[in-house]
């Protein structure tokens, strides 16, 4: 499961036609914290893989999903228009309504070391499913 999630995070960190230095290693430490080879995630992000279904998942696993995208949108201090359209569709594919982007953005803070309540997003979240 962990590289479906790195597969998301480099789509969305590339989408911008850059990776940022803050994106990188945000993406690295994930990768690190979960035991994934250094090897297979330069193949990530060297030729990230098309994003499968999503249907699958636990509602802990899609709140997860949702956050760390959100996260990596927010990390680098900029955030484009192209970055909240890819966001906005992952949240779609993780059954939620669009707006639930906007709305948990508020609360998820750029800097990974700056933790929001879960709880909290998480049934902020729950009122945007699909």
């Amino acid at each position: 499961m962990i590289t479906k999630q790195l597969n998301i995070l480099i789509q969305l960190a590339t989408i911008d036609g850059k990776l940022a230095t803050k994106e990188r290693k945000l993406i690295e430490h994930i990768a690190k914290v979960n035991n994934v080879d250094e090897e297979e995630i330069k193949q990530l992000l060297n030729k990230p893989e098309p994003i499968t279904d999503l249907e699958h998942l636990s509602e802990e696993e899609r709140f997860e999903y949702l956050y760390m995208v959100i996260q990596l949108m927010k990390i680098d201090g900029q955030v484009f228009k192209s970055e909240i359209v890819f966001c906005e569709d992952i949240a779609e594919k993780l059954g939620y309504k669009k707006k639930v982007v906007a709305e948990l953005s508020k609360n998820i803070y750029s800097d990974p070391s700056i933790t929001a309540d879960r709880q909290m997003l998480r049934d902020k979240a729950f009122k945007f499913r699909v």
